[in-house]
């Protein structure tokens, strides 16, 4: 198989809402490892996040305000990897709607605290097309798995 016909190249058009979900996935945590916090909330522009604590949070200033928990570090990332694995998603293409149910863990390096995960979650993830354009629409984190969060989230 050429990259060209591999589903979850970016070259392929129209992307297929399963790499174009798979993608918007990664994309997210892509950005919080970068400390793209503006990226973040761009991704949930249209769409919301539930916390899972009673927190709803509607669109792109509101999701970005969140992450101003996040610790960044001179170098303007959290120094964190987050590792989003078990995705199980399901796309309708005739209704442009899909959804992804996964699990992230989040592993953190700074100069004084060694690698270890800091953090385990599910999300469940709810998407639209629109203009042939995939976009998340909602987000339900939940199954918290806290660990030492210290070097991460701001108390």
């Amino acid at each position: 198989m050429t990259t060209k016909e591999h589903p979850l190249s970016p070259t392929s058009s129209p992307m297929s809402g399963y790499a174009a979900v798979t993608k918007l996935v990664y994309r997210y945590a892509d950005l919080i490892d970068r400390g793209d916090l503006e990226g973040v909330g761009e991704l949930f522009a249209h769409g919301s996040v539930d916390t899972g604590d009673g927190n709803l949070l509607r669109g792109r200033e509101a999701v970005r305000d969140m992450y101003g928990v996040v610790i960044l570090y001179p170098d303007g990332t959290p120094r964190t990897r987050h590792v989003t694995t078990n995705l199980m998603i399901d796309i309708d293409e005739a209704s442009g709607t899909g959804s992804c149910h996964s699990y992230v863990t989040v592993f953190q390096h700074t100069d004084d605290f060694p690698l270890q995960p800091v953090y385990q979650n599910r999300y469940e993830d709810t998407f639209l097309r629109e203009n042939g354009e995939w976009r998340f629409d909602h987000r339900l984190m939940c199954d918290h798995r806290p660990g030492d969060t210290s070097h991460h989230l701001r108390a």
